[in-house]
């Protein structure tokens, strides 16, 4: 598990889009889990951990998009 000890999304898009599966932990927002080169979002949890893991999947696709169309 890697630890990020601040917040740094296009940090932790490239990690996942290495590894593709496994989980970080990002300080103030603990421990995310993605699979598949996407986070999961878990059942219950806090708004701002939920709108960190929609941006970082937001991330996630426009850098997909953009590696197919180069």
């Amino acid at each position: 598990m890697r630890t990020f000890p601040v917040y740094a999304p296009k940090l932790i898009v490239k990690h996942v889009r290495i590894f593709l599966k496994g989980a970080i932990w990002v300080a103030d927002l603990g421990r995310l889990e993605f699979d598949n080169g996407k986070f999961v979002l878990p059942r219950s949890s806090l708004p701002k951990v939920k709108q960190a893991i929609l941006e970082l999947n937001g991330l996630l696709t426009t850098q997909t998009h953009q590696t197919k169309t180069v």
